[in-house]
């Protein structure tokens, strides 16, 4: 079923499969019907969204003579949309094969609980000779939510069809400004004791208008929170580093995540927030085994590519080559990087850096109290060093501003920030 409408002021082409009939797959007869709405959206320049159910391609299809059938236009055209034209797709029961090809092309894929998701159904898995599997054990949304293909996870069509209309209605411009939160709550955000957790969730929702922030893959690169959202009826993408997962050190997903992020705001024109708190990427034995060098190294060239702006607000932690990768590959690679007064900095964590900078001194010492004083002394020197205060003076950073004047701060600088023109064709690239 294919057509076009209205949704959220502007027009907008809905391709629907439908399960009842030939349980939703694609004959050539299909394919050409899709083809003739694709190619209307990408002349027209329509958000595309995709009621996705169904099996994929259908054996021994009778539209046509045909032999493999795999001359098809449908996956270039549909992947050729990517960057150009918002493309949402939705699941609400079961999506295998060819529909799943076309719902893995999406910028956002949301699926109800209960789904499944699966580049083969049971037939296609039992003939490949791998066993024999229901439906339900193939892409369930629990997995597929925890691995990153769902964006948004939830319960029933009705609130899969209300994420669709925040999301194209954020990529439809600036709004009418939303209720602003209580400013005051931002400076209770972080706590005192510098090594206690806290949830920088807190600091997403006490920037954005009341009720506008959309949570993407939250099941999925737990290191990095990322949302859409608007602030003063600006949209704009936010994403926040994690202390509550590895203390904030980005691993592979979290990267995936948060360059993937990036692309998608860069396609789309929005500005990005920036909330860092990261004592640097993940190391070790275990992370390397991840392919971290190749995953984490992703958030430069994103950033690289950024046609829109990236504000940078370091909320605590601002360590090493992390701290770079959040700030658009450099502390003057941002259109500005500011801190709270709970900001500090080095090349890499203070504990790490004094256990490796004073190694000497330390074993000099007697093991007990007495090098444990020591240890202490020396990381808060070097706390007052890297202290956002003295990144200011030194001009490393921008500011340092009081979290409650964080909004109208970034306001301020989003008002002076346009987004330059599409010189290349962005890439929402899914990794």
């Amino acid at each position: 079923v294919t057509g076009i409408g209205r949704g959220q002021g502007r027009p907008v082409a809905v391709l629907g499969y439908d399960a009842t009939v030939l349980a939703g797959t694609q004959g050539f007869r299909n394919h050409e019907k899709t083809d003739r709405l694709l190619a209307q959206a990408l002349q027209q320049r329509l958000p595309v969204v995709l009621l996705a159910e169904g099996g994929g391609g259908r054996p021994g299809d009778v539209d046509l003579p045909i032999v493999a059938g795999l001359h098809l236009g449908t996956f270039a055209a549909f992947a050729r949309l990517n960057g150009r034209v918002p493309v949402v797709g939705i699941v609400a029961g079961r999506c295998f094969a060819g529909n799943a090809a076309l719902l893995g092309c999406c910028d956002l894929i949301i699926a109800t609980k209960g789904s499944n998701i699966g580049m083969g159904g049971p037939a296609m898995v039992e003939g490949g000779g791998l066993g024999v599997f229901t439906p339900e054990q193939i892409g369930p949304s629990e997995v597929q939510h925890a691995n990153g293909v769902i964006d948004v996870l939830v319960d029933n069509e009705a609130q899969a069809v209300a994420a669709v209309r925040q999301y194209l209605g954020l990529l439809a411009g600036p709004a009418e400004p939303g209720p602003a939160p209580d400013p005051l709550a931002l400076r209770a955000v972080v706590p005192e004791n510098r090594l206690r957790v806290y949830d920088s969730r807190a600091a997403m929702q006490g920037l954005a208008d009341v009720g506008s922030l959309l949570m993407l893959r939250t099941g999925f690169g737990a290191g990095i929170h990322t949302a859409l959202a608007r602030i003063g009826g600006r949209a704009v993408g936010l994403m926040a580093n994690n202390p509550q997962h590895l203390g904030g050190a980005i691993d592979a997903d979290a990267a995936d995540k948060a360059a993937r992020f990036m692309q998608l705001c860069n396609a789309h024109g929005l500005p990005i927030v920036s909330l860092v708190d990261t004592p640097g990427f993940m190391v070790g034995p275990e992370t390397e085994a991840t392919a971290q060098v190749r995953h984490v190294s992703r958030l430069f060239i994103a950033a690289g590519h950024l046609r829109v702006p990236l504000l940078a607000v370091v909320l605590r932690k601002g360590y090493g080559l992390g701290a770079m990768a959040m700030t658009a590959g450099g502390f003057h690679e941002s259109l500005a990087t500011v801190a709270w007064p709970t900001g500090e900095f080095g090349g890499m964590g203070l504990e790490g850096a004094v256990r490796l900078g004073y190694r000497k001194e330390l074993e000099a010492v007697p093991e007990g109290p007495e090098r444990e004083a020591l240890f202490d002394r020396l990381v808060a020197e070097q706390y007052a060093k890297g202290h956002a205060l003295n990144m200011a003076a030194t001009l490393e950073i921008d500011a340092v501003i009081d979290p409650a004047e964080t909004r109208d701060w970034l306001l301020n600088a989003l008002q002076a920030a346009p987004v330059r023109p599409v010189e290349a064709v962005p890439v929402i690239d899914a990794w």
